[in-house]
């Protein structure tokens, strides 16, 4: 069980699960930060069966454990650790990413003292196995729409405000589930360029994973999970009839019949979850979606100037 100390500025927390040694490079390059007396650590295992909990376990350091024999998901636990820290700030990094830059802590106490209304900071990353050879850039903070999972940072007093992700989503559309509520809140969310992080992901090499077919499904079904619970009812369905037109011209009348598949199973998704949909608790008024949607879209992918 996970036990937060009530002294620290700052948590890092990290789920993982069977990438040992993308956690173990992780871990590394973390290790000037978790040496600060005002840092702690998180780490869940959701039930890895590749070594990663003896590792964890054999590991003589300040790190916080919690480590499950079967898997109970990846929202599970991002919500377990968020609601366990009592740190002011809550960083939250995927297993397979690092800081590519220097006094991170201090950049983003900076960003939150000096915007009071900012409830998370969403990084610059970039996204590919080897580093950037350049990683200077032009770019300037601004708010934005979204944030990233793979790199960002809570302010925990917002966090306390809106509801837990929902775990029902597995993975795919909390982020901007969770980017609506804050701005239902009253919360904004801020692109810190000065803060750089590589996930270390072959996005080409994704697409022939066999996982492939499940990415594609739930990425489709969580865009409409957050348009039937979050959006005005009448702009949910506009979106979602224009999605699947844009599925099936784009993917189905050109041949592509795994697209197709992922297409009809994510329909069948949203079929089973249609109660969930029913409630007012997290829907935007038309004028809050009319705000919301002026706003810039988060950067996901950042790619050095030549």
């Amino acid at each position: 069980m996970l036990c937060s100390r009530m002294n620290n500025n700052f948590s890092i927390l990290i789920t993982t699960k069977n990438r040992l040694k993308e956690l173990k490079r992780t871990l590394v390059t973390l290790s000037p930060l978790l040496k600060r007396g005002d840092v702690e650590c998180f780490i869940c295992d959701d039930g890895s069966s590749d070594g990663t909990q003896a590792f964890l376990e054999s590991q003589q350091s300040d790190i916080q454990l919690w480590l499950e024999s079967k898997s109970k998901g990846y929202l599970y636990h991002r919500n377990y650790m968020l609601r366990t820290t009592t740190a002011k700030y809550s960083v939250s990094l995927d297993d397979d990413a690092h800081f590519l830059t220097e006094n991170v802590l201090e950049t983003i106490s900076q960003y939150f003292e000096t915007n009071p209304t900012c409830g998370l900071l969403t990084f610059r990353i970039f996204w590919g196995q080897e580093a950037p050879k350049k990683t200077a850039t032009s770019d300037v903070s601004y708010a934005v729409n979204g944030f990233v999972g793979c790199g960002h940072v809570w302010r925990m007093q917002a966090w306390k405000e809106i509801p837990d992700y929902p775990e029902w989503f597995q993975f795919y559309g909390e982020e901007q589930f969770a980017a609506l509520q804050l701005f239902k809140k009253g919360w904004y969310i801020r692109y810190a360029p000065e803060v750089l992080v590589q996930h270390r992901v072959d996005m080409l090499a994704r697409k022939t994973q066999k996982d492939y077919l499940q990415r594609q499904r739930r990425s489709l079904r969580a865009g409409w999970y957050v348009y039937f619970m979050c959006y005005p009812f009448a702009i949910a369905f506009r979106l979602f009839l224009s999605s699947i037109w844009s599925q099936l011209r784009r993917k189905t009348f050109k041949g592509n019949m795994q697209a197709t598949r992922a297409l009809m199973l994510a329909f069948y998704d949203i079929l089973i979850h249609v109660p969930k949909f029913l409630t007012n608790r997290y829907r935007l008024s038309n004028s809050q979606y009319r705000e919301f949607t002026n706003l810039p879209k988060v950067p996901i992918y950042w790619k050095p100037h030549e």
